[in-house]
């Protein structure tokens, strides 16, 4: 299915440095700002309190949040089940967790008197760091089984050119959370990983049609294989990518606090993804030497620089 089909190559390739540039230079900036300032964990990776509180009637979660950020706390967490609500308080010092329980609910009871404390109870730092590491290790175990089966679907090049392009992508939404200080939690940590695989599904999209390209076209360089690779999968990526991130930004928008970060970090990874595919792990394959010997084996070739279907393929505009 496309929505429209594009004859003549746009050569990509012919500015793969000036891309690389940048994405070097948004690469060292974002690895700057999460050595400079830091990811602001949430009370999972930090440690504090954990509430459940249960209302007569459904709750509501804005007053809840309204309530509780008057007694100082910023970045608190509140999720709605039915009748009961969680929130999660971040350590604050010179207060132990039953001071910071018993405040809160006073605060609530307050406003609404029926409201019952159902379980309270403190979230250790030794905790937060047992999901720091097992987070690091799924991160670490994502990353190498998809260069192992790009080593085994591709070739080597490919291979290593996505790894990087993933790691690019997944430093920049660091990055992005580090500088403006968003709240780093483990809906976050999940959207990561799930960013991981997106850009992996538009990568092998692309080295697909790479490859499918080197066996049609025998007399095109390694640069218009590419550009006509990426040229040819536009219509597929603006209706993937689009209605993806339709999804994507209902939540962001209609989902509340509780998937406002998630969603934002599926944004910028969706964004950078298809980036990446396209501009930095392409050029990089490029820039490795990647040739038809490395991804045909055997199999017919057109002679010519077009094909019967598309006969403007090896144009350049």
């Amino acid at each position: 299915m496309e929505f429209f089909r594009i004859h003549k190559t746009i050569p990509f390739m012919r500015h793969a440095v000036v891309l690389n540039i940048v994405s070097v230079v948004t690469f060292v900036l974002a690895v700057f700002f999460l050595f400079h300032r830091g990811l602001h964990l949430s009370v999972e990776f930090t440690g504090g309190t954990v509430m459940e509180v249960a209302y007569t009637q459904s709750a509501d979660v804005g007053k809840v949040r309204e309530i509780v950020g008057t007694l100082g706390y910023t970045e608190v967490q509140v999720q709605s089940f039915g009748k009961s609500v969680q929130i999660r308080l971040p350590v604050r010092k010179g207060a132990t967790s039953a001071q910071q329980s018993a405040e809160v609910m006073n605060a609530l009871k307050a406003a609404e008197p029926t409201v019952e404390l159902r379980s309270n109870e403190f979230v250790g730092p030794q905790v937060g760091d047992e999901l720091t590491t097992n987070g690091l290790k799924a991160l670490a175990m994502v990353v190498v089984g998809i260069m192992i089966y790009l080593a085994f679907r591709f070739e080597w090049k490919f291979a290593l050119a996505t790894v990087l392009a993933n790691l690019h992508d997944v430093v920049i939404i660091l990055g992005f959370f580090a500088f403006f200080q968003w709240e780093f939690s483990l809906a976050v940590l999940a959207a990561v990983l799930a960013v991981l695989g997106y850009s992996v599904n538009e990568s092998v999209v692309i080295f697909d049609r790479i490859r499918e390209n080197f066996r049609r076209y025998r007399k095109m360089s390694t640069t218009e294989i590419i550009d006509n690779a990426i040229t040819s999968t536009i219509s597929r990526t603006i209706i993937t990518h689009g209605s993806t991130q339709l999804v994507v930004l209902s939540m962001f928008f209609f989902g509340g606090p509780t998937l406002h970060y998630f969603a934002l970090a599926l944004t910028i990874g969706i964004c950078f993804g298809i980036y990446s595919s396209a501009f930095v792990a392409a050029a990089i394959a490029m820039w490795l030497g990647v040739k038809r010997e490395d991804l045909v084996k055997g199999g017919p070739a057109k002679r010519d620089g077009g094909s019967e279907d598309d006969p403007n393929a090896g144009a350049v505009v």
